[in-house]
Order: C-alpha cells, then structure tokens, then sequence
C-alpha cells in the first residue's frame, strides 16, 4: 500500500513539473516572438509610440492612459499629437497646446544598445519655425522611452509602448 501511495505521488509529482517546464517554455516562446515581431516593426520604420505616461521635468510623473497620444514614425515623415507639460520659451498663439506637428525628419538613425538590449532610435524633424530631436530607446518586448527636444520647450520624456501602424478602414 505504502509502495502504490509513493507511485501514484511520484506520477503527479512528474506530471506538475512537465506542465511548469511547458508553461516555461510557452512563456519563453512569445517572449521570443515579440522580440522578432519588435525587431521587424523596427526595421521597416513604419511603427507608433503610445505613451502611458509623461515624466516632465522638475514635475511628477502624469498618467497617460485616458489622453489619445502617439508619435507616429515613418521613414520620411513623423507625426506627433503628444500632451506637453513643462516650461516653453516661446509660447505659439495658436492655442492648440502639446506637442503637435507634421514634418519631413531630417535624420532617422537606428541602433542595437550597447549590450545588444534593445534599439536606439534617433529623429531629428524640422518644422516651420521649430526644429524637434526625438530619441526613442525600444526594449525587445515593446515598452520603450520617448524624449523629445525642442528649441522652444524644456525636454519631456514619455513611457509607453511601439506598437504597428495601424491602417485606416474604409467602410
């Protein structure tokens, strides 16, 4: 009896470590795929930056999640509708607010980090009046950090995610 009690504990004990190794495994995989899924998003240059939260400077950080933002990047093109909270040196009196623009980038730099972790990525945009140097650093598994500079506002960084450009349905 006591043998049939040790087997049948032996058995559920092996049957629980194959379904952690497998849920491991799982885990690992999508992990992988997302990096591969990251990788080409990157590659193509044709990607979104969501931002979940803005971290102005000398300010607390500010929760994103109900506000519609992004940076829409494009090899040739960069569109930004972002929030902006900070000290701007010259204001523009067109009462929009936030960092807002279309513009041809005049750079468009991609790098692997340092410690292979990820990529740097570059864009300086120039607009009438305004010249903007955005630097986005993507971790493999999507979640990156904006910072865009300008010659008229004080620097902001952004946390959020890169995410695909998604393409307008037409009904």
């Amino acid at each position: 009896m006591k043998n049939l009690i040790a087997l049948i504990l032996i058995v559920l004990w092996a049957s629980g470590y194959t379904q952690e190794v497998s849920k491991k495994d799982q885990k690992e995989k999508r992990k992988v795929e997302k990096a591969l899924e990251i990788e080409k998003l990157i590659n193509s240059r044709i990607f979104v930056f969501k931002a979940s939260r803005a971290l102005p400077q000398g300010m607390p950080s500010i929760d994103l999640t109900t506000n519609p933002n992004g940076v829409i990047f494009k090899s040739d093109t960069i569109e930004s509708y972002m929030p902006f909270f900070g000290r701007a040196y010259h204001a523009d009196l067109n009462g929009e607010g936030g960092i807002k623009f279309k513009g041809t980038s005049k750079e468009f730099r991609i790098e692997t980090t340092k410690r292979g972790y990820g990529y740097e990525i570059n864009v300086k945009v120039l607009v009438p009046r305004e010249s903007y140097q955005l630097n986005l650093f993507v971790s493999p598994g999507g979640s990156a950090t904006l910072t865009i500079s300008s010659n008229d506002r004080s620097s902001i960084s952004y946390f959020g995610e890169v995410v695909q450009l998604e393409e307008p349905k037409i009904k």
